[in-house]
C-alpha cells in the first residue's frame, strides 16, 4: 500500500476520500504520521505485555467517535507530535532498544501506509518484536489485507453486536456490519492467538452497562467463528465525557451485568482473560522515542 491512498483516502470504512495532503480526514490525521506518546505498557493481556511491557504506540486520530473514549485527547482532539517517516523507524528500533515483549500499534488505521514503510525500514535494521494491530474493528478490508505479514497479533475489539448503538455512541452507522467481516479477516490471516508462536487473534469485549455492547451475542459470534480465540472480558467500563450523562451507559457496570456475561464466555466453552479495575492502575514507563537512533 502506497501513500497515493492519502490524496483520496478510503483507509477507514468510512470512506471521507479527503486529501490529507491538503487537510486533515474524519479521523483528524493529515499526511504525515502523528504520534502522541510511546510508553511501556503492562496492562495489556499478559502474553502481549510480558515482564517488561508492551511498547503502546499511541497514534492520533481515529475513525470512530465514541463519546466515552478514555483517550480522547489522541483520539479526537489531535493531541500529537507529527514525524517523518524515518522517526517512526526509529521510534519502532527504540521500544525494541527498550525492552518491549510487543509493539503494540494503539489506533493505528491512519496511519497504516506508514506504519508498513516504516516496519520495513526497522526490520532491515533489526527490529523483530511482534507486531500488535489494536483495533476497534471497524476497518476495511482493503487495508487489512494490506497489513498481511506485517501483523502478527489482532487485538480487536467488539464495541457493539447493534448498528444502532454504533451510531448513537460512536457515531459510525455499520459498526456490527463491518466488524464481522473485519475479525473474520484478520482471523483468516492469523488464526486464534497461540503464545508459543505470538501470533494470532484476540478479542476483547468491554462489557456496558444494560447490554448496549451486546455481549452475548458478540461471545456467540466469536465461538462460531473459532472457540480457541482467547477473549479479555474487560469490566472497567468508565462512564467519560458525553456518556456522564446518558440514560443507559451513564453508570459503571454491575457485579451482575460482568458475572452474567462472564457465566456466557464459560457456556461457550470460551477462554481468556478478566480485566478488572486494577489494569488502570498498572505501571507505564516512558520510552525515549523522540531523540535520533544513530543507525
Amino acid at each position: 500500500m502506497g501513500l497515493d491512498v492519502l490524496r483520496e483516502c478510503t483507509l477507514c470504512p468510512r470512506m471521507c476520500r479527503v486529501d490529507r495532503t491538503k487537510q486533515v480526514g474524519v479521523c483528524t490525521v493529515g499526511y504525515l504520521p502523528k504520534l502522541s506518546n510511546i510508553v511501556l505498557h503492562k496492562g495489556e493481556e499478559p502474553p502481549i505485555s510480558g515482564e517488561t511491557g508492551a511498547a503502546a504506540v499511541f497514534f492520533t486520530g481515529c475513525q470512530m467517535k465514541c463519546i466515552y473514549c478514555q483517550n480522547m485527547g489522541f483520539s479526537q482532539r489531535g493531541v500529537g507530535f507529527e514525524i517523518t517517516l524515518e522517526e517512526l523507524a526509529c521510534a519502532f528500533l527504540k521500544s525494541q532498544q527498550a525492552g518491549a515483549k510487543t509493539l503494540d500499534l494503539v489506533t493505528p488505521t491512519p496511519h497504516v501506509p506508514w506504519i508498513i514503510q516504516a516496519l520495513e525500514i526497522a526490520r532491515e535494521r533489526g527490529f523483530s518484536l511482534p507486531v500488535v494491530y489494536n483495533t476497534s474493528s471497524y476497518e476495511r478490508i482493503e487495508t487489512l489485507r494490506a497489513l498481511e505479514g506485517y501483523v502478527d497479533i489482532y487485538l480487536a475489539d467488539i464495541r457493539y453486536t447493534d448498528d444502532r448503538f454504533g451510531q448513537i455512541y460512536s457515531k459510525v452507522p455499520d459498526y456490527w456490519t463491518v466488524a464481522q467481516e473485519a475479525v473474520k479477516e484478520m482471523y483468516r490471516q492469523v488464526g486464534p492467538f497461540d503464545e508459543e508462536r505470538m501470533k494470532g487473534l484476540i478479542i476483547r469485549i468491554l462489557v456496558l452497562p444494560n447490554n448496549v455492547s451486546g455481549h452475548e451475542r458478540a461471545l456467540e459470534f466469536i465461538a462460531e467463528l473459532d472457540n480457541r480465540i482467547p477473549v479479555a472480558l474487560m469490566s472497567q467500563y468508565i462512564p467519560h465525557f458525553g456518556a456522564r450523562n446518558d440514560p443507559l451507559i451513564g453508570r459503571k457496570i454491575t457485579k451482575e451485568e460482568y458475572e452474567s456475561a462472564l457465566d456466557k464466555l464459560i457456556e461457550l466453552g470460551l477462554d481468556g482473560w478478566m480485566q478488572l479495575d486494577e489494569k488502570e492502575r498498572l505501571t507505564t514507563l516512558p520510552i525515549d522515542w523522540r531523540t535520533p537512533c544513530g543507525v
